[in-house]
Order: structure tokens, then C-alpha cells, then sequence
């Protein structure tokens, strides 16, 4: 009998809440509506509760639910509901469909997997779909490891992030475990799993390979947890780097130039401060010459009114009558006028006639002295303010101008050359994870060589990669992808190349369309040939080409084809013994919509679902909110 197991229902429950249930139907399910309405929530939840080591996405609309009910059915026609805390940790296993916590006895199943014991939730759910017990090999040494539901989840839920990106389908970025990617994929393709395998090569040369192996597993897993914080594959760094490389270099010729700039503006702007001060400094001295000149003129006149005065007065002495001496006293019958005495008069009126032609010329030389220091005064109150002016011109383009852009293209360069290093960086661990795989490779090249083994590429059946490979080409051509012509699988990329173009090699619309379509064609070709599939596939966003805000990378669009009806044509008609859940943000056809099994999501009371969350009227809006993943 065919085995596998289908999503019956998800609810989240809280002492004060209300539950929020959603509940699935075997064959196609579809939610759709805009973004951030929790559609993609509903795929994190469902995997977390499929031992998804988490956490739940944090949104404000989760806060007072504890509780997870997961209820599923396998296809024998038993149900069951597995219980788990939002917090994460082990599960409660009950039998039937419950949407609330039962009071009836539960089994206790741990987290981790363990193919020794059956009291963890990865046996219970590998016992539904018929592959507990089974192993995968890990290394070329011929190891193996226990097959756990986490291997088979991967291939059968694929979330918004992981549908577009630039890898094989049946790898996870994970390099050390892609070895048994691959063998679940060849487990679910045949059937047949790598119990056989004996581990062989337990020789010392092989041991000293193995160890060596396995620290390089340990390197190998260091970076490229490292790599995954940076910004794009090594080859997009590449080209990052000499980008950078040409723009540093454009960039220091622009700071270079600025800096001559700033140089040439600083240099002229304390040229002209130092001639604005030294006017300012000529101008106070002047303003000092004037006061003390004005005084000196003072003197002058001062000196010429007394000189003036004994002047006017010796002249009027010798008009006066014979009397006594004013100067010496004598009477006039003792003045002897033909002799000089000390106050000859007209000596005197002589004299200060002498001293003040002097000093009329020293006032006249100070008048021109002062009619200069005024003209040149006047002058520089003219060209002081003049030079402040440009002084302040000069200060503020260097200021607002010239200093702002000096310092941004310093930052700006900074960032450039900080940018540069992190690139290198990067590219260095780049090379120095290529460097360990390229070890890694040659060990197991030499292990496989020694024990005669062969690589898990080589291990995978051409005849079943080639029916795979028809069962993705005939899906493609019911789907009406355009100039759809052949399809191969190639083991070496571990990948699909589609009309001699390797997928990865498509822009985002196309990718994710042709991850779904590995994804659904898996779940077909296994239905198909009787072979093991956890029975239902949960692909987030596969029509990523028809959102508007996307731009396929100059792929191909998809919007003038008919791929979306065909696409939903054909789930449409998806058996019972199978689940396809398809999560989009594009309405899908109208015929979709009016399907029991198609929920649109919303953030509006009344319309569609509003979120996947009860929302309160209060909170309730009539466009969409935000917060929902």
C-alpha cells in the first residue's frame, strides 16, 4: 500500500485567546492574498512542527498563544495531532484530530532523531511514510548515517527564500551533508537505500584520510557559516572588488582635486585675514595718531596766542611814555637807552615773532601729516569692510561648501576602502573554502580509490534520473512553459538543465518556477513508481514572475504566458493520495478561488481571512498591515 501522510489542519491556541485554526484537504490547497497577510507564517509553523528546530517568527499577532496543534493523517486512513509548546522542545503525539489541547493520554516524542529508539517525533513520522530504519551515506568512505524526516522535509517543503535560490534543489549550503542530500534523493527515486554499504577503507592510511576528512568537514562548515553573512557568491565579489578597485580610484583623484581646493581657500582665506587685521590694526593706529596730533595742535595754538600776545604787547610798549622800567624798574633818569638790559623789548617782540613763524610752519607739516593719515583712514574704512565681506565669503564656501564634500569624500572613501577590505575578506575565505573542498575531494578521491567505492553522483541510476527527468519535462510542457524542449538531469550539479541551460543559470521567476516544478515532479514520478514520499509538498511563492515588484534578471517573463492558469489547471487535478499546498501572493484564476480549498488572506474584517491570527475589530483595517511573515 502506498504510504505517506497529508496536512490536515495547523492551530495555535493560549489560555485567553481564541484558537486560530486553518485546515487543509487532500489534493491542492491554495492560500493566496497580499503580503504580510501570514501566509508564509503558516509554512514556518507547519515545519516547526514537523521537527523544525525554529524559532517561530516573532510577530506582534502570536503574543499570548503557548500552544501547537499539527493535525495529519496518513494514507491508511489514521489520524493523528502532535502537539508542541511555541516555545520549541519535545512533542505530545495524541490519536485523532483535535484543534484543542485533549484531555485524553498522549505519547511524549523527543526533538532529535534516533534510529535506536522510538520515542522521537522523525521515527514516528518515517514509520508513516515507510522509511524508518533506513540509512544514507554521508562520505565517500562508504559511512552512512540514519535517515531522518528532516532529510525528507527539505525536499518537500520549500519556503520563500529557498524557491529562488542559485543552488541545486538537493542542496542546502550546507557542503558537508550534501552527500546525503543526494542519497535521499536517490532513496526516494529507487527505493532503495545505503544499508548495504559496509563503510569499508578501516585501514590506517584511510583512517589518517578520514580524520583529515572529517576536520576538514569541521573547516568547511566554519566558513561557510562565516560566508553566509556575505554579500553574494564568489564570483559576484569578484567583480564587486573591481568595481570598487576603479571607483576608489575615480574617487581618490575627486578627493585629491577637493583636497587642492580646500588647500587653496584655507591659504587665500588666511592670506586675507592676516591683510584684514593688519588694516585693522593701521586703522586704530591712525585713529591714535589723530587724537594724539589733534593735542599737538592744541599746543601749537596755545603757544602761537601767547607768542601772539608778547608780540601785540611789545609793540605797544615802545608807543608808551617815558616811565619806569616795567622789566627792570629804573626811572628814566636812570634808563641808559643806548645800553641793552634783559628786557629788551623789541629783542623780545623779535624773538616770539621768530618762534612763531616756527611754529606755524611745524603746524602747517602737521596739517598735511594729518590730511594724509585722514585720506588714508578714509580709505581703509572702505576697504575694511570690504575685505570682512570677502573674508566671510571666502569662510563660508569653505565652511558649507568645500569642508562638507572634503569630509563626506572622506567618509566616503573610508567606506570604499573598508568595503575593499571586507571584500577581500571575503574572497579569501572564498578561496580558502575552495581550497578545503579541493583537499576534501582529492582525500576522497584516494579513500574511493583504496576501497574501490565510487562517488554518490556516480552511485545514482540513469535510468531513474532519466524517467525523473521526462516526469519534470512533461510537467513543464502541461504547465505551458515557454519553449519547452528537453529536460535532463545533470548528477554533477546535482540539478536540472533545461533546454541546454542549467536552472540555476534562470532569474528568479524562472527558478523558482522550475524548483516547483522538481519539487511536484518528485512527488509525480514517486506516486508514479511506487516509491517513498512523505505524500505532500508545500512550495511557497512559485510564481514569483507574475508579482509586479519583480524583475526576472532579463529572463524570459513569464507574464505574457499562460503558465499560471496551466500551472493551477493541473493541481487542480491532483489524486487524493497526494497534498500540494501552494502559498501566493497573486490571486490565482477565478475557477481557483471559488474552490472550497482556496483561502485568500487579508487584513480586512469581513473579506477573505484576515490574517492568520483572530483579529480584534479595533485593530482591524481596510487595507493590509503590516508585521505577518
Amino acid at each position: 500500500m502506498t504510504q505517506g501522510i497529508r496536512i490536515r489542519h495547523l492551530t495555535f491556541t493560549g489560555p485567553l485567546k481564541p484558537a486560530a485554526t486553518i485546515e487543509f484537504s487532500p489534493g491542492m490547497n491554495v492560500l493566496y492574498g497580499a503580503s504580510d497577510t501570514g501566509k508564509s507564517f503558516v509554512v514556518n509553523a507547519i515545519d516547526f512542527m514537523l521537527g523544525g528546530k525554529g524559532p517561530l517568527p516573532d510577530i506582534p499577532e502570536r503574543e499570548g498563544y503557548d500552544r501547537v496543534l499539527l493535525g495529519i493523517e496518513n494514507l491508511g486512513g489514521e489520524s493523528f495531532t502532535i502537539h508542541r509548546s511555541a516555545s520549541g522542545g519535545a512533542f505530545t503525539l495524541f490519536n485523532g484530530l483535535f484543534q484543542a489541547f485533549p484531555d485524553v493520554p498522549g505519547c511524549e516524542l523527543r526533538e532529535q532523531h534516533s534510529d535506536a529508539k522510538d520515542d522521537n517525533l522523525s521515527s514516528f513520522l518515517l514509520e508513516q511514510v515507510g522509511l524508518k530504519g533506513k540509512r544514507l551515506r554521508k562520505n565517500a568512505r562508504g559511512e552512512t548515517v540514519s535517515l531522518s524526516f528532516r532529510h525528507l522535509a527539505r525536499l518537500a517543503i520549500v519556503d520563500e527564500e529557498e524557491i529562488i535560490q542559485k543552488r541545486s534543489p538537493l542542496s542546502d549550503g550546507n557542503r558537508v551533508v550534501d552527500t546525503a542530500n543526494a542519497s535521499t534523493f536517490k532513496l526516494l527515486l529507487t527505493g532503495a537505500d545505503d544499508s548495504a554499504l559496509s563503510g569499508r577503507g578501516d585501514d590506517p592510511a584511510n583512517q589518517s584520510r578520514g580524520a583529515q576528512i572529517d576536520l576538514l568537514n569541521d573547516l568547511i562548515v566554519d566558513y561557510q557559516k562565516q560566508i553566509k553573512g556575505l554579500s553574494g557568491p564568489a564570483k559576484e565579489l569578484e567583480e564587486q572588488s573591481e568595481k570598487l578597485e576603479a571607483t576608489i580610484e575615480r574617487h581618490a583623484e575627486q578627493l585629491n582635486a577637493t583636497e587642492n581646493a580646500f588647500r587653496e581657500a584655507t591659504a587665500n582665506r588666511r592670506a586675507l585675514r592676516k591683510n584684514w587685521d593688519a588694516a585693522n590694526e593701521r586703522l586704530a593706529e591712525i585713529e591714535i595718531l589723530e587724537e594724539r596730533f589733534s593735542l599737538l595742535n592744541k599746543h601749537y595754538q596755545s603757544d602761537l596766542e601767547r607768542l601772539r600776545g608778547i608780540e601785540e604787547a611789545g609793540t605797544l610798549f615802545s608807543s608808551l611814555e617815558t616811565a619806569a622800567c616795567p622789566l627792570c624798574g629804573a626811572d628814566p633818569s636812570h634808563q641808559e637807552l643806548h645800553t641793552d638790559c634783559n628786557g629788551n623789548t623789541e629783542l623780545v617782540v623779535s624773538a616770539a615773532r621768530a618762534e612763531i613763524a616756527k611754529i606755524e610752519q611745524l603746524q602747517r607739516e602737521l596739517g598735511e601729516t594729518v590730511a594724509q593719515l585722514s585720506a588714508e583712514r578714509r580709505s581703509l574704512e572702505i576697504r575694511v569692510p570690504r575685505m570682512r565681506e570677502k573674508l566671510d565669503s571666502i569662510a563660508s564656501y569653505v565652511e558649507t561648501q568645500i569642508a562638507p564634500n572634503l569630509r563626506s569624500m572622506r567618509g566616503t572613501y573610508a567606506e570604499l576602502s573598508n568595503k575593499k577590505a571586507e571584500v577581500r575578506e571575503s574572497l579569501g575565505l572564498y578561496r580558502s573554502l575552495q581550497s578545503f573542498e579541493e583537499r576534501k575531494a582529492a582525500l576522497e578521491r584516494e579513500v574511493q580509490k583504496a576501497v574501490g567505492g565510487s562517488a554518490i553522483d556516480e552511485d545514482l541510476p540513469t535510468s531513474a534520473v532519466d524517467r525523473f527527468s521526462v516526469q519534470v519535462l512533461d510537467l513543464l510542457k502541461e504547465w505551458h512553459f515557454p519553449n519547452i524542449q528537453r529536460v535532463h538531469f545533470e548528477k554533477s550539479e546535482r540539478d536540472l538543465v533545461i533546454n541546454g541551460k542549467n536552472r540555476t543559470s534562470f532569474g528568479k521567476g524562472l527558478r523558482a518556477i522550475t524548483q516547483s516544478a522538481f519539487t511536484i515532479g518528485l512527488l509525480e514520478y514517486c506516486r508514479s513508481n511506487n516509491t517513498p514520499h512523505p505524500g505532500f509538498v508545500i512550495l511557497d511563492s512559485p510564481l514569483l514572475s507574475y508579482r509586479p515588484e519583480i524583475n526576472d534578471d532579463g529572463d524570459e517573463s513569464l507574464k505574457e504566458t499562460d503558465v499560471k492558469s496551466q500551472f493551477y489547471e493541473y493541481l487542480a487535478k491532483t489524486p487524493e493520495d497526494r497534498q500540494v499546498i501552494i502559498i501566493e501572493n497573486t490571486d490565482p484564476p477565478e475557477a481557483i478561488q471559488e474552490l472550497e480549498q482556496a483561502i485568500e488572506f487579508t487584513r480586512t474584517l469581513g473579506v477573505g481571512r484576515p490574517g492568520f491570527f483572530p483579529l480584534k475589530p479595533e485593530t482591524a483595517t481596510t487595507t493590509q498591515s503590516e508585521g505577518l511573515a
